[in-house]
């Protein structure tokens, strides 16, 4: 089988042949139909997960048919359609897995950092952390939900969003555009913030009701101005300044979600967190049952990223297209 591998930090992707793999107890061969190519697949060759495993095939965004089973496996069935996500395993025993919270694990692997993922035309997964794609849902299309959908989704739904809130999305990239999606699908009444205008009118078009442009005016300012506040941000910019600037926008009991950010550290001012009761929180990816949720809401209200396919051969320079801020939505593999 041809595999794309990453060999080090700040090395190129190399396309390799390797032999299809045998899927041992407890594990499934899927032979794989599209994997997305996330921003987190770049970070992981610039070196910024100390836990990385190289040389490992990338991508966390997979989707494919089941080819065989390992010892003890009986569900899913050979020839399930699947999707294999951020979460590759868990230890199983501790709180946090025995309550479903296995994306909270102490002891979690993460595809395509830790363990082989799927940038390869057959993938080694662990039976019970992939997921059955609903019927009809288009999977090479549906690719980029096994990340940027569950992160969009749970997001906002673990910061309490209800039909009455406003919701406010920073960037309407692979992310935003999915949570502005999710959010109007879920009754609430949306406003997007972008450095420019440039997304405006795609993001108007989404959903969202008004558009801020952040270079332009003060994004706090104008969200304090919509009727009090936001009651949920969600940052789905890949800065955490950005998701910083937004917290005087917020209304009172609001909650800042930080699914984008970078390197930077989140500093915020005590006082206002305080008098109006704040929250923040970040969302890691989700745990299986979440990924179920997920992939049932798009399919229910049709919700689908709008992607571009690449073949293997093309993801060393699509990576490097996104380093140099050249690639805009999403690109999928497809096999």
């Amino acid at each position: 089988m041809r595999a794309a591998v990453a060999t080090g930090v700040n090395e190129p992707l190399s396309i390799v042949e390797r032999d299809v793999p045998t899927p041992g107890p407890g594990e499934v061969l899927v032979r794989l139909i599209a994997c997305g190519v996330c921003f987190t697949d770049l970070n992981l060759v610039r070196g910024h997960y100390p836990f990385a495993r190289f040389p490992v095939v990338p991508g966390h965004e997979v989707t494919g048919v089941v080819e065989s089973v390992g010892e003890g496996v009986t569900f899913p069935a050979v020839g399930t359609h699947v999707g294999a996500q951020f979460l590759y395993d868990s230890c199983g025993h501790c709180d946090y897995c025995v309550r479903g919270e296995q994306i909270l694990c102490p002891s979690k692997r993460i595809t395509g950092i830790m363990t082989d993922g799927g940038y390869a035309e057959y993938g080694i997964f662990k039976a019970g952390f992939v997921t059955p794609l609903p019927d009809g849902l288009d999977p090479i299309a549906a690719a980029p939900l096994m990340c940027a959908g569950i992160t969009a989704y749970n997001g906002l739904r673990r910061a309490g969003i209800t039909p009455e809130s406003r919701v406010a999305v920073i960037g309407a990239g692979g992310i935003g555009a999915l949570a502005i999606r999710y959010a109007v699908a879920m009754g609430a009444r949306v406003a997007v913030i972008g450095h420019s205008r440039r997304s405006e009118q795609e993001a108007l078009g989404l959903g969202a009701e008004r558009f801020i442009a952040g270079g332009e005016e003060d994004p706090a300012v104008a969200l304090k101005a919509w009727e009090g506040g936001a009651n949920v941000v969600l940052n789905a910019a890949p800065t955490t300044a950005a998701a910083a600037s937004t917290l005087g926008g917020l209304a009172p009991d609001g909650t800042l979600v930080l699914c984008g950010y970078d390197a930077d550290n989140l500093s915020l001012p005590t006082m206002p967190m305080v008098l109006n009761r704040l929250h923040v929180m970040a969302n890691p990816s989700g745990s299986p049952h979440d990924l179920r949720d997920t992939l049932r809401f798009s399919a229910f209200h049709n919700i689908l990223p709008e992607i571009t396919q690449i073949s293997l051969d093309e993801t060393p320079k699509t990576l490097e297209a996104m380093a140099a801020g050249g690639v805009h939505g999403r690109r999928v593999i497809v096999f």
